[in-house]
């Protein structure tokens, strides 16, 4: 499930379906949102303190903290039902996992600077079933038009593949722009790696948060703004 921005109640710059208490919204508005998409799913949401790590938390491990204070963590992986893994974007990729067998799930939240430095692979490493048997949504995302970097990202994606495989060289991914600058393709480097891990399913990434105002949240087109949620989870 992914969350737009319509829907909720919030105001201003966060109008409507701010899911994110650390963006100066209304506590209270944040409370009504979060709480109407508890009751639309069939799982106790798990929220995270989002920190561009590669840290993947097992939610089975927290008790009955859904709701409470989140951990600092940015992929959140389960085999429990009823416990729904969350992460929150406004730009950044948003993928959601689960294995073929319905039996275990995870979601991550890859911005350029977690991407480059693992947590798709860190979160992969969670799941017993072979990445084979691994399927993966990429959620709305800023497009490769609109995603302007600099050196320092395109010199980040070139030092990963020294150690992790990558379908094809993350260099491709790259487009230039002006004098130092480069168009990147986020969902591209994705999935050059999950394809380099052997990931075989992969859907989604045909979105850009940056252009579509009307649905997504876009940190990059705003500044300040609120945040859509992406989860998943397993059925009771």
């Amino acid at each position: 499930m992914i969350s737009t921005r319509s829907g909720g109640v919030s105001e201003g710059f966060c109008a409507s379906n701010n899911l994110a208490l650390h963006v100066d919204d209304s506590p209270d508005h944040v409370a009504i949102n979060r709480a109407r998409l508890s009751a639309k799913i069939s799982a106790k949401p798990y929220w995270l303190n989002q920190v561009h790590s590669t840290q993947v938390v097992d939610v089975d491990t927290l008790g009955n903290t859904a709701g409470g204070i989140a951990v600092t963590a940015d992929a959140a992986f389960t085999r429990a039902a009823g416990r729904a893994c969350v992460v929150m974007t406004a730009d950044c990729l948003p993928l959601l996992i689960c294995s073929q067998e319905g039996d275990e799930v995870a979601a991550v939240h890859a911005g350029w600077r977690g991407l480059a430095d693992g947590i798709v692979t860190a979160t992969l490493s969670k799941f017993r079933a072979k990445n084979s048997d691994l399927m993966v949504f990429l959620g709305p995302a800023i497009g490769p038009q609109r995603f302007e970097v600099g050196e320092d990202v395109y010199d980040a994606f070139r030092a990963a593949a020294i150690t992790r495989r990558y379908s094809e060289p993350p260099e491709q991914s790259f487009v230039p722009a002006t004098q130092g600058k480069y168009f990147a393709n986020i969902y591209s480097l994705a999935s050059a790696e999950l394809r380099g891990a052997g990931v075989e399913q992969i859907y989604g990434g045909g979105f850009c948060t940056y252009s579509d105002s009307d649905r997504f949240y876009s940190f990059r087109r705003d500044g300040q703004t609120g945040r859509m949620a992406s989860l998943i989870w397993l059925a009771d």
